[in-house]
């Protein structure tokens, strides 16, 4: 007797919980979102990065619901701000660049006040402070805490009711180094562990590249790219970064005809080569061999990998800081 055959069982598709369709969104005569869509799935943890002005901020505050788009359809957990407000703000949550507390109120106190808007238990408030390494901080003032505590004590206000989709808007800007890195593991954790979605506004590269699973580049009120970093880069900044500085530039110039060679620029000011080229290390042995034949010694060299801020530059012509 034939055995019979076992269905296929259909792949489960990813679960999406932010949807934003053709978002726009303007301010008398300046247009901060320019039809922005957008789909995050849950758990992801997904970046917006842009310079000051690319529209990250506003859309935002349209996820969160405290601004309403002029046009297009947002939708978060399935649900809108129009009608669903109670609901979602039971399961969002966002750290901003600065939170303001009462000076006067211990570490305890705040968590514990904001632990009681969502019902939450003494356990929880002891867990999130074990979480974010403030215990020994419990009796503190909030006046004696320095930055970077004061950003981990905000970062326990918005995880305190465990919230499906938690976003960040600069949340480690003015840290320092080592709070900064702190910072991130917390976060990489709570994404890993409790299957949080994460959105993530930052100014700083390597964060983006560190924490996030998708990153989406803002410019002038759209969405320019979108991928992995390593997608990204691949789709539009394939290649190595060779920046060499030499007295006799001109003498050069003829690397530019070179078949390794993608991109060539000379920066008259600088005095700098800037070449881009398909494998580094099998260059560079012709470079040092081509500057000694034209007698064109090399000052300095920096060999690199192309970093998301060269995306930007090739997509938007401009650095993130400009």
């Amino acid at each position: 007797m034939a055995m019979p055959k076992h269905e296929k069982q259909p792949e489960t598709q990813p679960e999406k919980v932010i949807e934003f369709k053709q978002v726009r969104k303007h301010y008398k005569d300046y247009q901060a979102l320019k039809g922005i869509s957008l789909e995050v799935y849950r758990g992801e943890f997904i970046g917006l990065l842009g310079p000051n002005g690319a529209g990250k901020t506003t859309l935002v505050e349209i996820l969160e619901g405290l601004k309403m788009p002029d046009s297009g359809s947002v939708r978060v957990l399935g649900k809108s701000w129009q009608q669903d407000a109670l609901y979602l703000r039971h399961r969002l949550s966002a750290v901003l660049q600065e939170t303001l507390f009462i000076n006067k109120l211990r570490v305890e106190e705040v968590l514990k006040l904001f632990g009681s808007f969502y019902g939450c238990s003494r356990q929880r408030v002891l867990a999130v402070m074990e979480q974010l390494e403030l215990t020994e901080k419990r009796r503190t003032y909030v006046e004696g805490l320095s930055g970077g505590q004061r950003q981990r004590l905000a970062l326990g206000v918005a995880i305190m009711n465990e919230p499906e989709i938690l976003i960040l808007d600069e949340p480690t800007t003015g840290l320092d180094p080592r709070f900064r890195h702190d910072t991130w593991d917390i976060l990489r954790n709570l994404n890993r562990e409790k299957k949080s979605t994460l959105l993530l506004t930052t100014h700083y590269m390597e964060e983006a590249e560190y924490l996030c699973d998708r990153i989406c580049i803002m410019n002038k009120g759209e969405i320019i790219a979108q991928g992995s970093q390593g997608e990204l880069l691949k789709k539009h900044c394939n290649g190595d970064l060779i920046e060499l500085t030499t007295r006799f530039p001109e003498r050069l110039q003829v690397l530019s005809q070179h078949p390794r060679v993608l991109g060539y620029d000379y920066d008259e000011q600088k005095n700098k080569i800037r070449l881009m080229v398909s494998d580094s290390t099998r260059f560079v042995a012709h470079l040092f061999e081509f500057a000694k034949k034209a007698n064109a010694d090399i000052d300095e060299l920096i060999i690199r990998k192309k970093t998301l801020d060269d995306l930007f530059m090739t997509l938007a012509g401009r650095r993130f800081h400009e």
